[in-house]
């Protein structure tokens, strides 16, 4: 599966969201991907991995053999003083 395939199905499902696919053997089966999404504020890190893992629906295990994901919220932006 290609990195631009994950990409697209990520987003399709979580459209916010920024995401940054590596691939860790250069083989396009083991991939690592960085998710982030204001939608995953208030979310357990398993349930926004959950929410992850939903998008790419039964691809895991199938096409897509291993992905290291990491999700993460957006951080605050810092006031600005004046």
């Amino acid at each position: 599966m290609a990195a631009d395939q994950i990409e697209a199905l990520i987003r399709e499902a979580i459209p916010d969201a920024v995401v940054e696919i590596t691939d860790l053997a250069g083989d396009g089966d083991h991939y690592a991907a960085r998710v982030t999404s204001e939608g995953f504020r208030g979310l357990s890190r398993l349930q926004q991995q959950r929410a992850v893992y939903a998008a790419l629906g039964d691809r895991m295990g199938g096409v897509l053999h291993a992905l290291q994901l990491t999700t993460a919220v957006p951080a605050a932006e810092m006031p600005v003083q004046e």
